[in-house]
C-alpha cells in the first residue's frame, strides 16, 4: 500500500481544497470497496468450485453403494439357487463395488472439509482497511 504523503501543493505551488481532497478520498473508497467486492466474488467461485467436486465424489459413492446393494442382492439369489458357483462370482463383484463407494466417499469427505464459505483474503483486508481508515497515519 502506498504511504501518504504530506500535500506539496499543486503544479503552481497552491494547495487542494478540502472539497477536492474530498472528493479523492471518496473516489478512492470506492475503488477499494469494488475491488474487495471482486475479490469476494472471486474466492466465492472457487470455494463453490471446489464444492461442487466434493459433492460429485458423494454422487459418485452413492452410485457405488447402489450397485453394492444391487450386486450383493444378486448375489444373494445366486448363492441360495446355485450353491457355488454364480454366487461366488457375484460376491466377488460385490465387493469390487464396496471397495469403490469406500474410496470414493472417503475422498469426498477429505474434499469437503477443506472447503471454507467464508472469503477468508477478503475478511483479512477489510479488517486492515477498517483499521487503517480509524487510524490513517499509523
Amino acid at each position: 500500500m502506498p504511504s501518504i504523503q504530506p500535500n506539496q501543493g499543486g503544479p503552481y505551488g497552491e494547495d487542494h481544497s478540502v472539497g477536492e481532497l474530498l472528493s479523492q478520498v471518496t473516489s478512492d473508497a470506492q475503488t477499494l470497496f469494488r475491488q474487495e467486492v471482486e475479490l469476494a466474488k472471486t474466492e466465492v467461485r472457487q470455494e463453490a468450485t471446489k464444492a461442487g467436486k466434493a459433492a460429485g465424489m458423494y454422487g459418485g459413492a452413492g452410485f457405488a453403494g447402489y450397485m453394492t446393494l444391487l450386486f450383493l442382492s444378486l448375489a444373494a439369489v445366486l448363492g441360495l439357487a446355485n450353491v457355488m458357483d454364480g454366487g461366488w462370482a457375484a460376491l466377488i463383484v460385490t465387493a469390487v463395488w464396496a471397495a469403490v463407494a469406500a474410496v470414493l466417499y472417503a475422498r469426498a469427505r477429505a474434499r469437503m472439509r477443506t472447503v471454507s464459505p467464508t472469503p477468508e483474503q477478503t475478511v483479512e483486508t477489510m479488517k486492515e482497511n477498517a483499521q487503517w481508515a480509524r487510524h490513517p497515519t499509523r
